[in-house]
C-alpha cells in the first residue's frame, strides 16, 4: 500500500460515513469499476460534493485531477494532494498534466475525471472535453463512465438525495490516435454518461429502489 492509498483508507473511514450521511448516498453498478489495472473514470459534475460522493462510491483510489486554482487554496491543496489529487491549468495545453493522466493510467491506477472540464450550472450533464479519450487510445485502457444525481439539487440545510451510477467499461481500441479518434470518443462518453445520468433521474423518481443496475450500453 502507499501512502495515498493510506490515506484514502483514513478518509473511507472518516469521510465516508458523512458522505454517505448529509447526501443519503445510494451506488449502483459498483460492480463495473475494475478492480485491478489502468482505468479512466469519466465522471460529470454539478457540485463541490462531487469528488467525495464518487471517492466514496468508488472502491479503488481514485487519483483525481483538479484546476490549480483548487491547489493554490490554504488547506485545501494539501488535502487534495494527500488523495493523491494532482493540477491542470484549464483554458490552456498544459503537458504536464497530460503526462500525469498517462502515468497514472500507466502505472495500474483509476485516473478521476470530470470531464466537462466545469460544473455544469445547467442541472443536466454537458459536452465531454477530449481528455478522457485522449487516454484512453493513447494508453490503451478502459474508460467507465459514470453519473451522478441530485448533487446540482443539494445544499446545506437541504440534505437532497444523492445517486451515482456506475457504466460498463468501454474501450476504444479501434480509434485512431489522433484528435479525430478522441473526439469519437469523447462523444461515446457523453452519450453514456447522459445515459446513466437519465437512468438515474428515473431511479429517483421511483424512490431508488434497491437491487436495480444500470441497463447495459445498447
Amino acid at each position: 500500500m502507499n501512502g495515498v492509498d493510506a490515506v484514502w483508507r483514513v478518509g473511507r473511514m472518516t469521510l465516508g460515513p458523512l458522505t454517505r450521511a448529509f447526501g443519503r448516498l445510494r451506488v449502483y453498478g459498483r460492480e463495473n469499476v475494475p478492480p485491478t489495472g489502468g482505468v479512466v473514470l469519466a465522471l460529470n459534475h454539478f457540485h463541490w460534493l462531487d469528488p467525495a460522493a464518487f471517492g466514496s462510491a468508488c472502491p479503488r483510489t481514485i487519483y483525481y485531477m483538479a484546476k490549480i486554482e483548487a491547489h493554490r487554496v490554504p488547506g485545501l491543496g494539501q488535502v487534495i494532494r494527500s488523495f493523491g489529487t494532482f493540477s491542470v491549468r484549464r483554458g490552456e495545453s498544459d503537458r504536464e498534466a497530460v503526462r500525469m493522466m498517462r502515468k497514472i493510467v500507466a502505472d495500474g491506477h483509476a485516473l478521476g475525471l470530470f470531464v466537462e472540464g466545469t460544473r455544469q450550472q445547467s442541472g443536466v450533464p454537458g459536452e465531454v472535453q477530449p481528455g478522457a479519450g485522449m487516454v484512453a487510445v493513447q494508453e490503451n485502457v478502459p474508460v467507465v463512465p459514470a453519473a451522478i444525481h441530485g448533487t446540482e439539487d443539494w445544499h446545506p440545510g437541504n440534505f437532497h438525495p444523492v445517486s451515482v451510477a456506475w457504466g460498463q467499461p468501454m474501450t476504444f481500441e479501434g480509434l485512431p490516435r489522433n484528435g479525430k479518434g478522441y473526439r469519437e470518443a469523447s462523444a461515446e462518453i457523453q452519450a453514456e454518461i447522459r445515459r446513466l445520468w437519465e437512468w438515474l433521474r428515473d431511479v429517483h423518481a421511483a424512490g431508488r429502489p434497491r437491487g436495480v443496475t444500470p441497463p447495459p450500453r445498447p
